[in-house]
C-alpha cells in the first residue's frame, strides 16, 4: 500500500468519524467565545501516522472537516477539508494552533503538519495544522478527467513554451479541450474555488479547533490567503506570517499584467544568478568560466529553433530547459547543480558544432535539462483513475481576471519576451486556460479588497530580494497595501525564506510565540551560499 493510499484511508476513516458522531475534539471550542461568532462543530480528530512505512510517532491526528460547498447556502451541500495536526510538544504551555499553507494554488498542505521549518519552541507551543484547501489533494479534489489516459490525450499536446505557429495553435486547441473537459466533469465545486471561499473555510477550521484568533503561516499563494483573512476577519487575527508574497491588489484586478510582472521577476532572479555564478567562478560555480550571460543566452537562443539531442538519446527542448531553470531558481540548493547541467549542455553544443571533438565526459550532467519521460511511457491503461487534480486553474481562473480571447496570450508572449527573453513566453502561456474556463473571475464571488484593514498585531511580511516566482517588489507592495504590516527582507535567490535563515527564524519564533513584531527594514542573510567555497 502506498503512502498516499494509506493517508487517504486515514482521512476516509476520519471523515466517517465526522459524519457519524458528534464526539468532541481534544481542544473543543471555548464556551466563553464571543457570542456574536456563529458556532460550528468541533473538529473530530483521530490518531494517524503521516508515514505508515515508519513507526507511528504518536503525535499526529487527522480529520476531515465539513464546510459548505456554497457559502450563499451554508446549510446546503457540504465538502470535506482534510486536516492533519502535530500536537504541541509542551501541552501545558500550548498557545493554540498554527495553520499552514504551502502555496500553489493547488499545493497540498496536509503533510505540512510535519514541517521542520520552524524552531523547536514553535513546535512545543503550537499544534501545527496542515490542510488541503478545497478542491486540492484529499479535500474533494477538483477533477476535469476520469482517467489518466484522457488527461494525457490533452496534456501531451501542450507545449510549455510554444514558438512556431503549429506549436501555438496546437497548444491553444489542447487548452480549449482541457477547459471543455472541466466544464463536463468538474461538477458544482468548480464555481466555488476562489480564495474567498478558502478563507471562509479557514475561519471555520479556526473556530472548529477552539481558537479565538488565528495564527497562520502562508507561503507563496498562501500569502494571498493570509492577506485575505486579515482583511475579511481583521479582529480574528492573532499572528500572521506571509512569506514569498503576491501583490494582492494587482492579482485580483489584472491577471495578465500580474503575470507579466511575474515573468520579469523570474528574469531578475536569473540575471542575479548568472552574475553570482560568474563572480564565484569555476569550480565553485561550474558554469562560472567566461561570460555566463552570453553563454546562457546562446543556449536559449539555439533551443528556440532546434532541440539538443544528448548522447543518451534524450532531448533538451526550449520548454524543458526553461521549466528546469525556473525550477532551480526556486531553491538555492538546486542552483549549483543547475550550473553543472548548464556547463554540460554548453559543452555538448560546442561538440555538436565541431564533431571532430570528443563527446564531453560530463555530457550526462545535462540530463536534468532534458525531457525526462517520453510521452509513450506516460500512457496509462484506460481504467487508471485520474491521479492529479485541477485546482491550480480552479483557483487562478477565479481569482485573476483575464481576457476571454485566447489569442490575447499569443500577443502577450510576443510583447513580454522583449523584456523577459527567457521567461516572457513561458509565463504568457501559463494561463490561456483562464480565457475559456467554465467559471471565470467575472462570474464568481471573490474577495477583491479593501486590503488596508488594521489588525491588532501587524502582519509579518517576508520577502527575498531575488525571489523568482513572487518578485521582491510584490513583498514591498503587500506591506504597503496591508493596514498594519512590517517587512523583513532576505538577500537570497530563492522562493520563500522561513527555515533557510537562523536569523529570520529567531524573529519568526518571537513573533509567533510572543507577538513581538520585528523591527522594520531588516536585511538578513541565508544560512548557506549557493556556491560555497570548494574545500
Amino acid at each position: 500500500m502506498s503512502r498516499i493510499t494509506s493517508l487517504a484511508l486515514a482521512v476516509a476513516s476520519a471523515f466517517a468519524l465526522v459524519a457519524g458522531t458528534t464526539a468532541a475534539a481534544s481542544a473543543a471550542p471555548d464556551p466563553g467565545a464571543a457570542a456574536a461568532e456563529a458556532r460550528v462543530d468541533p473538529v473530530a480528530w483521530a490518531p494517524c501516522n503521516p508515514d505508515p512505512s515508519k513507526p507511528d510517532p504518536g503525535i499526529y491526528d487527522c480529520a476531515v472537516y465539513p464546510v459548505p460547498l456554497d457559502y450563499a447556502h451554508p446549510s446546503g451541500e457540504k465538502i470535506g477539508i482534510a486536516m492533519m495536526r502535530r500536537r504541541a510538544g509542551d501541552p501545558a504551555k500550548r498557545i493554540g494552533s498554527l495553520f499552514l499553507n504551502p502555496g500553489g494554488p493547488g499545493g497540498s498542505g496536509y503533510l505540512w503538519a510535519t514541517t521542520t521549518r520552524f524552531e523547536p519552541e514553535v513546535q512545543a507551543r503550537f499544534d501545527l495544522v496542515g490542510f488541503d484547501p478545497r478542491g486540492v489533494g484529499l479535500s474533494n479534489p477538483l477533477k476535469c478527467f476520469g482517467t489518466d489516459e484522457e488527461a494525457n490525450g490533452v496534456f501531451d499536446r501542450l507545449t510549455g513554451v510554444p514558438v512556431t505557429k503549429a506549436e501555438i495553435d496546437g497548444t491553444l486547441a489542447a487548452t480549449r479541450d482541457y477547459t471543455d473537459a472541466c466544464d463536463r466533469n468538474a461538477g458544482p465545486l468548480i464555481e466555488h474555488m476562489s480564495t474567498e471561499n478558502v478563507v471562509r473555510d479557514l475561519d471555520r477550521m479556526r473556530r472548529g479547533v477552539g481558537d479565538r484568533q488565528l495564527s497562520f503561516a502562508g507561503f507563496s499563494y498562501g500569502t494571498l490567503i493570509g492577506a485575505t483573512y486579515a482583511n475579511m476577519y481583521p479582529d480574528k487575527v492573532r499572528a500572521v506570517i506571509i512569506d514569498g508574497n503576491v501583490d494582492p491588489n494587482l492579482r485580483l484586478h489584472d491577471g495578465l499584467e500580474y503575470d507579466r510582472q511575474r515573468a520579469n521577476g523570474f528574469e531578475l532572479a536569473l540575471d542575479e544568478y548568472l552574475k553570482r555564478c560568474e563572480a564565484a567562478g569555476a569550480p565553485r560555480c561550474a558554469f562560472g568560466a567566461g561570460d555566463t550571460r552570453a553563454k546562457f543566452d546562446a543556449i536559449r537562443d539555439h533551443l528556440r529553433t532546434s532541440p539538443v539531442t544528448l548522447p543518451n538519446g534524450t532531448r533538451v527542448t526550449l520548454s524543458s530547459f526553461t521549466s528546469q531553470v525556473a525550477n532551480a531558481l526556486y531553491a538555492q540548493s538546486r542552483q549549483a547543480p543547475l550550473a553543472t547541467s548548464l556547463q554540460a549542455l554548453d559543452d555538448v553544443l560546442r561538440q555538436q558544432k565541431a564533431p571532430s571533438l570528443a563527446v564531453p565526459k560530463n555530457a550526462a550532467d545535462a540530463d536534468p535539462l532534458a525531457v525526462t519521460v517520453p510521452a509513450a511511457l506516460r500512457e496509462a491503461p484506460a481504467d487508471t483513475p485520474y491521479s492529479a487534480d485541477d485546482s491550480y486553474y480552479g483557483v487562478n481562473c477565479q481569482d485573476k481576471p483575464y481576457p476571454s480571447n485566447p489569442r490575447a496570450f499569443v500577443n502577450a508572449a510576443r510583447s513580454w519576451e522583449r523584456d523577459a527573453p527567457t521567461f516572457g513566453r513561458y509565463q504568457a502561456f501559463d494561463a490561456p486556460a483562464c480565457a475559456t474556463w467554465p467559471a471565470p473571475a467575472r462570474d464568481v464571488e471573490r474577495y477583491t479588497g479593501p486590503w488596508n484593514r488594521r489588525t491588532a498585531t501587524p502582519v509579518m511580511v517576508i520577502g527575498n530580494l531575488y525571489d523568482p516566482a513572487t518578485q521582491y517588489t510584490f513583498a514591498k507592495r503587500m506591506q504597503r497595501q496591508l493596514g498594519s504590516a512590517v517587512l523583513v527582507s532576505v538577500d537570497v535567490i530563492e522562493h520563500c525564506a522561513v527555515g533557510r535563515s537562523k536569523e529570520l527564524n529567531k524573529l519568526v519564533t518571537s513573533y509567533l510565540v510572543s507577538r513581538q513584531v520585528p523591527a522594520p527594514g531588516q536585511l538578513l542573510k541565508p544560512d548557506a551560499e549557493a556556491f560555497p567555497p570548494v574545500a
